[in-house]
């Protein structure tokens, strides 16, 4: 290899850097860069003298982008050496015991959360300062952002130090990112790569009201000055966990004197990867003695005393054979690759998002392409690169249709935006996405209303808009075909049971931009009733804590339509009744206490039995952890079950819940 031919390495790697810190669009995977990362350290140590002082080796990639105040950290944050090789590990254990001939060393072994690194401080046990990595010796001030992470305590419990500062990772879980996804591919906007960007991103919002409606997470792994008491780093989480700070519960975490034992706990973790609720990219391994850390020492980059022991990404190669377009609620064309049949963590995979035109001409995907695809945050596969090698004559090129393939109508593309829209307003295709998204189980959970039963109505005629689901006969529903006396009972019974939604449901099945599950309860809880909500004015939405100025205006563009007034006020003349917040019980036994829901429930659904929790005043999570308080297992329970079994997590079965209601 030439200088030249390096420096244009160092060139790669350092735009790689730019589009994956400032601007959260990497083109590669984190498995690619870490291979051409590899491949300039091999070149460096062939050529020590043509080490450029930028290289990305020498230094911590930067995060930082303006507009925060910067901050120099007491200590630096250093990134850590990658390795995707049982043999590079072992080597790093041989090392660790060739520099401390004079002890047995331990291995501290927890999980590689993939997200942000951030550096809290504490003082009197109180939050005072969140602080990104940035380039390692200083990063961005970002506390307001941080203070609306929900599990991030603004005080300590027990006995605090007068000063502490620990280390974190801040991430988005799996299914805050997919409801994020699917609302910027409705919005039209470009999607997040994977949930480690889009946590990113929502830390880098100017406005905190924004951030929060993220609804981020942290785990706290490290202290910066250990209490002279803690002399090994498997103490430190027992330690942090007294003060209440989110840390890795005893079953994430593994301590071992060998190899072998950290091996072991890497494999546990891989097989469980799939079921965690936030994505995980490995295992980081700690020389466990705190002391002798100091002895082993550091480069200019990255501790020697640590490694990430990262873990292959899960990919399949498969052909594509066909491009088709989805026509969203909102009008956007998502062009969707068809998919030779491929087994992926664990499941067939036949089909993977294409997201944008754009995102198709930058990996330049052609119809039968054969193709790389992984299964990370998102439901859908995504396609992450064509193998060249392997394309033939055949492959064609995919342009984006010119008029609607569901209307005929025609596709408009704005100048300053990714998606290509469906601007009819009666597109059918739109008209049944908005019809399945108000029925589906977290909206108005209409049962037996689901994607097929909504083609078939609007085939018929009988619904044009959602009101028009109100309006349905048992007449109506029996020329349907399949459609039996049983299955139009079904129906018109789910339709009537459907009619008393709370507020925050009604909210969310209209569809409003940017309005999620959380944000839908905000509104309700400041509306407190349907009259009150259509009359909301621009300093009401901004009074509301977590409400920023872009749902602000999605709200009151919403109400503002004459189409989406009048559908509101149909829906009510038909039956439909959203009913009024009650107001949370006081003292109750649920009052301040974390749930998770998993199984079947006999007599209520998740989402009812949830609304009852938060009626008296608990809180319902995703994932079990230390900090669950109870489990509500219905039938059929999952690893949820197993997992609140090894935490000792208090198990509720239905009768007990009622009890307890």
């Amino acid at each position: 290899m030439t200088y030249n031919e390096y420096l244009q390495l160092i060139a790669e790697a350092l735009e790689h850097d730019r589009l994956y810190y400032v601007e959260a669009k990497p083109v590669i995977s984190d498995y690619e860069y870490d291979l051409l990362l590899k491949r300039i350290e091999q070149v460096e140590k062939a050529h020590p003298e043509w080490v450029f002082e930028k290289s990305p080796t020498q230094k911590v990639s930067s995060d930082g982008k303006s507009g925060f105040k910067e901050v120099l950290h007491s200590q630096p944050m250093l990134s850590l050496l990658n390795t995707y090789s049982e043999g590079e590990l072992r080597d790093f254990t041989e090392r660790m015991e060739r520099l401390l001939e004079r002890v047995k060393p331990t291995f501290h072994s927890e999980l590689k959360i993939d997200g942000i690194a951030v550096s809290l401080r504490f003082e009197k046990g109180h939050f005072v300062q969140g602080v990104t990595r940035g380039d390692g010796k200083k990063g961005d001030d970002i506390t307001e952002n941080i203070r609306t992470i929900e599990n991030l305590p603004k005080k300590l419990e027990g006995e605090v130090p007068e000063f502490l500062e620990v280390r974190g990772e801040v991430f988005m879980p799996r299914l805050v990112f997919q409801e994020l996804n699917v609302a910027k591919v409705e919005a039209g906007e470009d999607v997040y790569a994977n949930p480690r960007n889009a946590a990113s991103g929502s830390l880098k919002l100017l406005d905190a009201s924004e951030t929060k409606e993220r609804r981020l997470s942290l785990f706290v792994y490290d202290i910066v000055e250990p209490p002279s008491e803690i002399t090994l780093q498997s103490e430190i989480a027992p330690f942090l966990h007294k003060l209440g700070l989110p840390s890795f519960p005893k079953d994430l975490v593994s301590t071992g004197s060998s190899v072998k034992d950290i091996l072991a706990f890497a494999h546990k973790i891989e097989e469980k990867r799939p079921d965690f609720p936030f994505e995980i990219d490995g295992i980081v391994v700690k020389l466990n003695e705190l002391k002798e850390r100091r002895h082993v020492g550091f480069t200019g980059k990255s501790p020697k005393w640590a490694v990430a022991y990262k873990f292959a990404p899960e990919q399949a190669i498969t052909v594509i054979e066909e491009i088709t377009v989805q026509v969203g609620r909102t009008g956007v064309l998502t062009p969707v690759a068809e998919l030779k049949p491929v087994l992926l963590a664990g499941s067939t995979i036949s089909r993977a998002t294409l997201h944008n035109e754009e995102e198709i001409e930058r990996k330049d995907i052609r119809i039968g392409d054969t193709v790389i695809i992984e299964k990370g945050g998102d439901v859908i596969p995504k396609v992450v690169s064509v193998d060249f090698s392997k394309r033939g004559d055949k492959a064609t090129k995919w342009v984006m249709p010119t008029s609607c393939p569901i209307c005929e109508g025609p596709v408009t593309h704005q100048i300053g935006e990714v998606a290509h829209r469906c601007n009819n307003e009666d597109c059918p295709a739109r008209a049944s996405r908005r019809i399945i998204y108000f029925a589906s189980k977290d909206a108005m959970d209409i049962d037996n209303l689901g994607e097929k039963v909504a083609i078939k109505l609007m085939e018929k005629g009988f619904v044009k808009r959602i009101s028009d689901i109100y309006r349905l006969t048992k007449e109506e529903l029996s020329t349907l075909e399949g459609f039996k006396e049983k299955s139009v009972h079904n129906l018109l019974s789910a339709i009537e049971a459907s009619k008393k939604p709370t507020l925050a449901r009604f909210i969310f099945a209209l569809g409003i931009k940017h309005v999620g599950e959380g944000t839908a309860e905000l509104l309700a809880e400041r509306s407190e009733t349907i009259e009150n909500f259509t009359a909301l004015q621009e300093e009401d939405l901004l009074s509301i804590e977590g409400i920023g100025p872009k749902v602000a205006l999605a709200v009151l563009e919403f109400l503002a339509d004459k189409k989406n007034q009048k559908e509101i006020l149909d829906l009510l003349s038909l039956g439909v009744t959203p009913q009024k917040l009650k107001q949370k019980a006081v003292g109750h036994a649920f009052s301040g206490k974390t749930f998770v829901l998993t199984g079947t429930l006999q007599n209520y659904s998740r989402s009812e039995a949830s609304l009852l929790i938060k009626e008296r005043g608990g809180k319902v999570a995703s994932a079990v952890s230390k900090e669950t308080d109870y489990l509500l297992a219905g039938e059929d329970s999952g690893s949820k079950y197993t997992k609140a079994q090894k935490l000792h997590v208090p198990i509720l079965s239905e009768p007990d819940f009622v009890a307890m209601l």
